[in-house]
């Protein structure tokens, strides 16, 4: 079982960084691949990134691949998204995942943990 909190939630402007942090329970942390994902209103929750178990491979959604980078700390037992050069259009809610299945885990059926979602604001 896996316990997932994000937080750094926030109101940005565009062009402007934001950096949101998850923290995990759990002893067995570093043996899941993570990832976040994102919902904007009246929109399909879709992958942002994923990291592996020993942080050695990144996945990146394509058209974030530069603005976003995802790290992991198993020392934490914490992930991060730095989120730079923002748009309204990356407003969202942010969510952290572990994963269980899969390779790359950029799929939301690849994920059996989930946290409550942290709110992203980009004003124009």
């Amino acid at each position: 079982q896996v316990q997932l909190v994000e937080s750094g939630r926030g109101l940005v402007q565009a062009g402007g960084s934001l950096r949101l942090s998850c923290a995990a329970s759990g002893r067995s942390f570093p043996l899941y691949p993570m990832g976040w994902f994102r919902q904007a209103p009246g929109k399909e929750r879709e992958f942002v990134a994923s990291i592996s178990g020993s942080g050695l491979s990144t996945y990146y959604a394509d058209s974030l691949r530069g603005r976003f980078t995802i790290s992991r700390d198993n020392t934490k037992n914490t992930i991060g998204l730095q989120m730079n050069s923002l748009k309204p259009e990356d407003t969202a809610v942010y969510y952290c995942a572990a994963a269980k299945y899969g390779t790359t885990w950029t799929r939301e059926h690849d994920y059996d943990y989930w946290g409550q979602g942290t709110q992203v604001t980009v004003s124009s």
